[in-house]
């Protein structure tokens, strides 16, 4: 089933029967649509399915979280969103372009100009500060060097880190290393922002600023944000709830 995004209601509804296009308020098209999408693995000698026929419209500027359990398909899921694997058939749209057909150097340009990623495990380089590691968002080398410091430390200004721009990951606690992975994967401006349990290694306090750090960056900046969570309390705080298990997609109404 696909989802459309209406102009006058922010509730996703299904799609009429043989409705195949999509296209959201303004006349734009969303920023990702998939069709169909599976994903098979082998395993030994069975063949897991990790997602199954899943259709899906987020239209730009959405705030979605998904959940699921263990295994459900919410990491395939959200690697088919970040252009870090193709599906074994479908489709998957990142706004004109088509990600599934694309090759290896097109979707790392798709990584590298879209979307911005962040990890439950910061994934910060120890021996890098703050600023540093916020500077490795352009490791291609295209930026120039007085252009990426600036850059990066007006990141962590945005995210309440101007004055620990020159410490060492094991010099900020947990909620400043999530922030300064938040500046990194905003640093080059994305049109998405993707999140893989944020806040899974967090504290509730700590969750809860970062949440709303996420929120704040939805807001002013227009992004699309997706946050796959296995926190009840986190998802109920994006604008859309989606769940997957078994490979299956459901969309969860208010108050599920």
């Amino acid at each position: 089933m696909t989802y459309l995004h209406q102009a006058t209601d922010t509730t996703p509804r299904p799609a009429a029967a043989g409705e195949t296009t999509t296209i959201a308020p303004g006349g734009t098209p969303p920023m990702y649509t998939l069709t169909a999408v599976t994903k098979t693995y082998q395993q030994k000698k069975r063949t897991v399915t990790a997602l199954a026929g899943v259709d899906l419209v987020i239209p730009a500027g959405q705030m979605v979280a998904i959940q699921g359990p263990t295994g459900g398909g919410k990491s395939t899921l959200l690697q088919m969103l970040g252009a870090l694997d193709r599906p074994t058939s479908g489709t998957v749209r990142l706004g004109d372009s088509e990600l599934s057909a694309a090759g290896d150097h097109a979707l790392a340009a798709a990584r590298a100009r879209e979307i911005g990623f962040v990890f439950q495990g910061f994934n910060l380089i120890p021996t890098l500060t703050a600023a540093e590691n916020v500077e490795t968002a352009f490791a291609d080398g295209s930026t120039p060097r007085a252009e990426r410091r600036e850059k990066a430390r007006a990141a962590l200004a945005s995210v309440g880190l101007a004055e620990r721009a020159d410490h060492l990951p094991s010099e900020l606690s947990g909620g400043q290393q999530q922030r300064v992975a938040i500046a990194r994967a905003l640093v080059k401006e994305p049109s998405v922002l993707l999140a893989d349990e944020p806040t899974g290694s967090l504290d509730e306090a700590t969750r809860d600023e970062i949440v709303g750090l996420l929120e704040g960056v939805w807001r002013d900046r227009g992004l699309t944000v997706v946050i796959v969570t296995h926190d009840s309390a986190v998802a109920r705080r994006a604008q859309r709830r989606l769940r997957i298990a078994g490979g299956e997609l459901t969309e969860l109404g208010p108050g599920a």
